[in-house]
């Protein structure tokens, strides 16, 4: 039905009645409303940061299947880790081109440095990227959640209204700040300024 309307508005545009438009005429048209349908697509996740004023984007690392980490545990080691398997891995594949193709671009992009979120940050493929004890789990305490939370908020307090932070992230640390729980590659939006926080569905 969308599209009909497209057609039909773009038929007036041209100064032309629908039963006597030319078949190149048509393409024209075609083209019109296909391109209407990608700019209103297109500034999806633009208008969702607007409606906060967010300038912090936190992503849930993909899908890494288990529950926590071994005991085991070596941040240094990915081993002894809980990682990100194939369909993770196509998980932030996909999340990243999908960032893309909103025109969104970031200022910085921070990460975790558990392996499953450094992995999320490459395969988003959106630019260079920083591990950041801040955005560390403190799940299972592996790290103390205090310490952690204070350098996220001293980092927060450093972002400008007009910049937009990446922090790629466990759902932990999502919580805490926003008290949002989001599901593996979640995306939540977040105004450090106000406390506002907003997620953003993927399509």
């Amino acid at each position: 039905m969308i599209r009909y309307l497209y057609i039909f508005l773009a038929f007036i545009s041209l100064g032309l009645a629908p039963l006597t438009a030319s078949p190149e005429q048509l393409g024209q048209i075609e083209q019109i409303g296909q391109s209407d349908q990608f700019n209103a697509q297109h500034t999806a996740f633009s208008v969702a940061i607007d409606q906060i004023d967010a300038n912090v984007v936190f992503m849930r690392h993909a899908l890494a299947p288990g529950y926590g980490d071994p005991d085991h545990f070596d941040i240094d080691q990915c081993a002894t880790q809980r990682n990100l398997n194939a369909t993770g891995r196509q998980q932030a594949q996909d999340i990243g081109l999908y960032i893309k193709s909103q025109g969104v671009r970031f200022d910085a992009i921070l990460s975790s440095q558990w392996c499953r979120c450094v992995d999320t940050a490459i395969a988003l493929d959106l630019g260079e990227w920083q591990r950041f004890a801040g955005l560390n789990s403190f799940f299972q305490d592996y790290v103390d959640r205090t310490e952690t939370l204070a350098l996220l908020s001293d980092r927060l307090e450093t972002i400008a209204d007009d910049e937009l932070i990446l922090m790629v992230t466990h759902q932990v640390v999502i919580s805490a700040v926003t008290r949002y729980s989001t599901p593996s590659g979640g995306l939540v939006l977040y105004n450090s300024r106000t406390g506002k926080a907003k997620p953003l569905s993927i399509p």
